[in-house]
């Protein structure tokens, strides 16, 4: 019997790419047209001077669905450099939230009081609601949303995860 790994494991993939039109609707595509699924999907331009953008995709599958996404975002044309962050070593993920609580009295001061504690800022307050500012890694967004849940939680933005590798060398080598 052949020894193949079935267990499903979380992966972030940095992807440098050309700054153009399409190049963000043929990653999708590529997933989209193969089943796999984005957990989380950000994108901005890193390097102005060389038109480069940075896409972090993270997904999960097994061993082998995660070599055949690199693969094929690997044979993409405008696609520079793809790196499993969470196989190359150490790095550093992080995710910002904007998160909109309302309530008064005791659930308020608990709101703010938790808030505290997961070093959430308040961006925006009003006498019935407060929009707290937060960054950090999934989990603890998921944490603080859950706890804000029972105390009057309104309403949640993220922006999806943002990762790097740890240490002197950039995705470029």
């Amino acid at each position: 019997m052949p020894d193949h790994d079935t267990t499903t494991r979380q992966a972030v993939i940095s992807v440098l790419v050309e700054n153009e039109a399409g190049v963000l609707a043929r990653v999708i595509g590529l997933f989209s047209g193969r089943g796999y699924n984005i957990d989380s999907l950000t994108v901005a331009p890193v390097d102005e001077e060389k038109h480069l953008s940075r896409i972090t995709i993270v997904t999960s599958g097994t061993a082998m669905v995660i070599e055949q996404i690199k693969a094929q975002l690997d044979r993409l044309v405008p696609i520079h450099k793809v790196a499993d962050l969470t196989m190359e070593g150490p790095h550093i993920a992080r995710e910002m939230a904007l998160i909109k609580v309302a309530g008064v009295g005791e659930k308020r001061v608990e709101a703010l009081r938790i808030a505290d504690a997961f070093r959430a800022r308040v961006v925006d307050a009003t006498t019935e609601s407060f929009v707290f500012e937060m960054t950090g890694t999934t989990d603890k967004l998921d944490a603080f949303t859950a706890l804000m849940r029972p105390l009057g939680l309104v309403e949640v933005c993220r922006t999806g995860v943002v990762a790097i590798a740890r240490g002197p060398k950039g995705i470029h080598g």
